[in-house]
């Protein structure tokens, strides 16, 4: 594949990243960018506002035209509403708000137990830690998406 060509990936039309910290958010933009992948990518600040663009509510009221997150990449701590009181709150949306979302919790932490607490929570996909990377994007791509005659994503160059 050209160095330039972007990737149109089956049910991935966004990527929203939910992390306070916005030079890690632009990081990790690029990072997706550099993947080849043909999403948007929509890069919040805070947990709260992260929910009301996915139950269309609030500031994001009339944006249901707008395309739904594939891939959520959630930082655990943020001030206000951290990432596990997001999850408690994107439990109760409605199967049609979290439908086919992969949600990705992130975290510079070295705590054990919120490595365990992810991989133990049913509506988490996996863990990692920051900073995202190429290779963790496209590995997410290929086990939960597909693309091409085979199923899976082209390997990068």
């Amino acid at each position: 594949m050209a160095r330039n060509e972007m990737m149109k990936i089956n049910d991935l039309g966004c990527v929203l990243l939910i992390d306070d910290d916005r030079p890690t958010n632009f990081l990790h933009k690029r990072v997706i960018e550099k993947a080849g992948l043909e999403v948007e990518v929509q890069a919040l600040t805070s947990a709260a506002e992260a929910l009301d663009f996915l139950k269309c509510s609030g500031k994001y009221a009339d944006t249901n035209h707008v395309s739904r997150p594939g891939i959520i990449f959630l930082d655990i701590n943020m001030p206000g509403m951290n990432g596990w009181e997001f999850m408690e709150e994107y439990r109760q949306l409605s199967a049609s708000q979290k439908a086919k979302i992969v949600v990705i919790m992130l975290t510079t932490s070295l705590n054990a137990d919120d490595r365990e607490r992810a991989l133990n929570d049913d509506h988490i996909a996996t863990f990692y830690h920051k900073p995202l990377r190429t290779e963790m994007v496209m590995e997410l791509v290929n086990k939960h998406f597909a693309l091409g005659e085979n199923g899976t994503v082209p390997e990068l160059n």
